[in-house]
């Protein structure tokens, strides 16, 4: 006897009822109409619940591992559901057909035949999940820059509570954060809070995929004759080596010290763009001055 809602829930017909949950909770998440935008998401998502509706009660899943997908005309449930044409209220049409009495066992007289009221009789199939509310919270939140780069911790506080969450290593401009089990509830499911994340400029600092861009100001002396001057980065300070005649404008690399990429746990480098300080003539000696006329070109 087939029984397609056990392959909806992608289980086993032994299932326990830890695992039918287990199943219900990855699958809903994956083909959630506000996560997955892919064809046909929602009608799974529809199927999804439905078929959590029934195997989760144990009433109504022993009375479905007796009649198999004979409840549905003989059809899986996918094929059932799919038939009813996309405007249709799957939650009307099994409340209406098992509100007739929907099947009979063992009379052969099919899937009108009289005498089936085990859901519940006149109409209360409990597919109310077709029409579920949405659980999941979604909110805003602004991370530091420094914070974002290098992750640590951040007290939300929201519509969902006050609590200290974690904030990934190299977390992104308009990434989200999904807290499980974190948003609104209903019947003793509960939905995850969903943050996107709005990471604040750094007045130091701009970030271009995980390398790491930043000016720092050199003295017309170090320019031209060369010298070693200390940078401050997201990790300490570093000396950096000027070399004699540097430009302005001129950019360094410094290895390793840009954002670490959570997936490769690759650093990327941080790029050093110099500004040449010029001195003001008034700061300069007679003779200095004299120098200058006469040596630049």
């Amino acid at each position: 006897m087939s029984k397609s809602l056990y392959d909806t829930l992608e289980i086993s017909e032994n299932a326990s009822q830890e695992e039918i949950k287990k199943a219900y909770r990855k699958l809903a998440r994956k083909y959630h109409p506000d996560i997955n935008k892919d064809s046909g998401a929602e009608e799974k998502f529809k199927e999804i619940n439905a078929a959590y509706e029934v195997l989760s009660d144990e009433n109504k899943k022993a009375q479905y591992d007796r009649f198999g997908d004979a409840m549905f005309g003989g059809q899986n449930f996918h094929d059932f559901s799919r038939s009813q044409g996309n405007g249709a209220n799957l939650d009307d049409i099994l409340s209406s057909i098992f509100g007739q009495g929907g099947f009979s066992a063992g009379n052969g007289s099919g899937f009108f035949g009289g005498g089936f009221s085990g859901f519940g009789g006149g109409g209360d199939f409990g597919f109310s999940n077709f029409n579920a509310p949405n659980l999941d919270v979604q909110e805003n939140i602004q991370i530091p820059f420094e914070n974002a780069a290098l992750g640590g911790s951040y007290h939300y506080s929201g519509r969902s509570g006050g609590f200290d969450i974690k904030i990934p290593v190299g977390l992104k401009d308009n990434e989200t954060i999904r807290l499980k089990g974190k948003g609104n509830s209903h019947n003793g499911r509960s939905g995850d809070l969903l943050l996107k994340v709005k990471v604040l400029d750094s007045a130091e600092y701009e970030r271009i995929d995980d390398d790491l861009y930043k000016n720092i100001d050199i003295s017309l002396k170090t320019a031209l004759f060369g010298g070693k001057v200390s940078l401050e980065t997201l990790y300490g300070q570093v000396t950096l080596t000027i070399p004699q005649n540097t430009k302005n404008n001129q950019k360094f690399r410094i290895k390793g010290k840009g954002i670490k990429n959570r997936k490769s746990g690759i650093f990327g480098d941080l790029y050093v763009k110099s500004n040449v300080i010029l001195p003001h003539t008034d700061e300069l000696s007679k003779e200095a001055q004299v120098v200058l006329k006469t040596q630049l070109p």
